[in-house]
């Protein structure tokens, strides 16, 4: 209700001021410094101050006094030296929230997010879960927001990951496929953890005898890009076998996605080789004679070069001289098919559907009897650590140099920084620190050294740390009861901590922050929407009518002249106002903060007023009425979150 008042008064005094004084500014809405103020500020006066040569005051008093009614505004007052303040009418707002229902409408076009990207090569880790958790809670929240998105998640199956873990496997342990099949098979070690102690072996292997690394990882992804032989077919088999680890370990966080575009079917559907040939024949690329690229196919750097980094200053290499394409290649080739700009498509399979009815369908170089079609969107967003930026500043100087300038404009990098973990996390996870990094605010881990955090293991210390809590607290519950609650608790902690911070923080993971019952932290916004879950089920239990028909606009204002009960109806009432300030500047962080301020917000509302215990009826109804509006919006912003509202805590 909050934004739909917003955007009323951005249109009023757009168009009055368009009128009166034959221009356009964007009307910045801020909040008041203090409640007391009213509910919303506008600087506009000052913005305009230059080109109509008027002090702000002047413009302010003129704009106050011409702009006439607006639906849901009781006073408008200038302030300071300009400032316009507005406030609300009060019972108006409690009865539009009351009476009207959120108007929800699809946007033309589809949205393309891809996230998660793990190699599959080994077991996911905690940075992955950083872009997993982001990337599906931007997707929620641009689906809350009315648009249609298509979840993409990019399968390398051809790189140089998952070709040094090929090479573990046939050159280091001379393993037969169907030995690694039996390791696939295996319950009682996960595949996706043998391969994790392969590639640190592997890499330890390269390390002590430089001269076989490239032997090694060149026959092995020479093969694998062929696409036939023993080394292919086991490419293959394990590279599908970590996908599928790698799905069970991201439904455990509520992620799911629609399609997953494999790396094999660019290549060996000619992907690249149509991108390729546009990229010569638009100029975008040349062969290089001479110097350190000389025999390779280059995009200038003046293409791509903006200054922020030192390795822009080379040209970048997009085909090798030995005919093999770099990774950004072929990313042209997909950032291309994303927006339907290829002339070519994959072929599709079903993978499996989950528990939900949800399909998933991976590509494929075959033809299919039932295929869906997926690519061709209007925005693309790629979900990829900070440290890739200038490879995707390349990707879309590919665009602009096919032309495609529209598209480069709504190609955007959804860019993080790394997670560490604090100094307790690791000795609570049981790894070994030196007196130095015990000093440190943080400490990186290694997955190329075998010392990474497992992402399934720290899920399973979560759950552990948040059982013991749900046990001690719920000794009456079954053991069935009590393990699915620590759960939810524990994907609430962990999926609340990844978001809480705003995308360019490198952030520590720590247990004991992440799985605080109090604070901004996911149980503590959990333990409010249960509280609130609570009242509603006690209201059922006693008897008592909810029947907010009994309030009208009247009664209302009454209520709401509380300034306590009014800052509780503000709060309740601005997640729409959130969830587009979020979406538009691509920070879940902001709602994030928004359910943590709800959660605080309705804990005072609980401690002020007794609601069952209210004497006057029409009062309570106001109370009862206030209360679910609570629910419901704390429902609807965890749900956005991906976090779960537990039963009990």
């Amino acid at each position: 209700m909050f934004q739909t008042v917003e955007n009323r008064v951005r249109e009023a005094f757009g168009s009055h001021i368009q009128n009166q004084y034959a221009t356009s500014v964007e009307i910045v809405i801020e909040e008041p410094k203090q409640a007391s103020f009213g509910e919303m500020a506008l600087p506009v006066a000052f913005q305009l101050a230059k080109a109509l040569k008027k002090a702000p005051r002047q413009i302010a008093t003129e704009l106050a006094a011409g702009i006439g009614a607006i639906e849901g505004v009781a006073s408008l007052e200038v302030a300071g030296n300009g400032y316009i303040n507005i406030r609300l009418d009060r019972g108006a707002y409690a009865n539009a929230i009351l009476n009207g229902a959120a108007e929800s409408s699809t946007l033309p076009g589809k949205i393309i997010v891809e996230h998660t990207n793990i190699n599959p090569n080994k077991a996911a880790h905690i940075g992955h879960l950083r872009n997993a958790v982001l990337g599906d809670t931007f997707v929620r929240m641009l689906r809350a927001t009315g648009n249609e998105v298509e979840v993409q998640n990019y399968i390398d199956n051809t790189g140089v990951q998952v070709a040094d873990v090929i090479a573990g496997f046939h050159f280091l342990e001379h393993k037969t496929i169907d030995e690694v099949r039996a390791l696939i098979d295996n319950p009682e070690r996960p595949f996706d953890y043998v391969c994790w102690d392969l590639y640190a072996r592997t890499s330890q292997h390269y390390d002590a005898n430089p001269e076989i690394k490239a032997k090694w990882r060149g026959e092995t992804l020479h093969a694998i890009e062929a696409g036939h032989g023993e080394l292919s077919d086991l490419g293959h088999l394990v590279a599908d076998a970590i996908v599928q680890c790698h799905i069970k370990t991201m439904l455990r966080l509520g992620v799911i996605y629609d399609v997953l575009p494999r790396e094999s079917e660019i290549l060996h559907l000619q992907f690249w080789a149509t991108a390729f040939e546009q990229l010569k024949e638009r100029k975008a690329i040349y062969f290089e004679t001479e110097g350190k690229a000389k025999g390779c196919w280059v995009m200038p750097s003046t293409a791509f070069k903006d200054g922020a980094s030192e390795e822009a200053d080379d040209n970048k290499i997009i085909v090798r001289s030995n005919g093999t394409v770099t990774y950004v290649g072929k990313d042209i080739a997909y950032q291309l098919w994303k927006f339907g700009l290829l002339g070519k498509d994959f072929h599709y399979k079903k993978l499996l559907t989950y528990a939900n009815g949800h399909e998933l369908w991976q590509s494929t170089a075959e033809p299919q009897p039932d295929e869906k079609k997926f690519g061709s969107g209007r925005e693309v967003y790629n979900v990829i650590d900070s440290r890739q930026s200038y490879l995707q500043d390349v990707v879309v100087a590919g665009l602009r140099a096919l032309g495609y300038h529209d598209q480069a404009d709504r190609s955007t990098h959804f860019a993080y920084e790394m997670v560490a973990l604090s100094p307790r996390t690791c000795v609570e996870l049981g790894i070994e620190l030196s007196e130095e990094d015990k000093k440190k605010s943080h400490v990186e881990v290694s997955g190329r050294k075998g010392l990474g955090v497992k992402a399934d293991d720290l899920i399973d210390k979560l759950i552990e740390n948040a059982k013991r809590e749900v046990d001690s607290r719920n000794a009456e519950r079954s053991e069935a009861e009590r393990l699915t609650v620590a759960q939810q608790i524990a994907i609430g902690a962990l999926r609340y901590f990844m978001l809480k911070y705003t995308r360019n923080t490198v952030i520590a993971f720590d247990f004991q922050e992440a799985l605080s019952f109090t604070g901004e932290a996911g149980p503590y916004v959990q333990y409010a929407a249960v509280r609130a879950a609570k009242i509603r089920g006690k209201v059922l239990d006693s008897g008592v009518a909810a029947d907010p028909g009994q309030l009208d606009t009247a009664s209302m204002s009454a209520f709401l002249s509380d300034e306590g009960l009014w800052q509780s109806l503000l709060a309740a009432s601005k997640l729409e106002a959130s969830l587009l300030r979020a979406t538009q500047s691509g920070e879940p962080a902001h709602v994030a903060k928004y359910a943590f301020q709800l959660a605080q917000s309705f804990s005072g509302f609980y401690q002020d007023h007794r609601v069952l215990e209210e004497p006057d009826a029409k009062r309570q109804q106001f109370l009862l009425w206030m209360t679910d509006l609570y629910r419901r919006q704390f429902e609807r912003s965890l749900d956005v979150l991906g976090i779960a509202a537990p039963e009990f805590m």
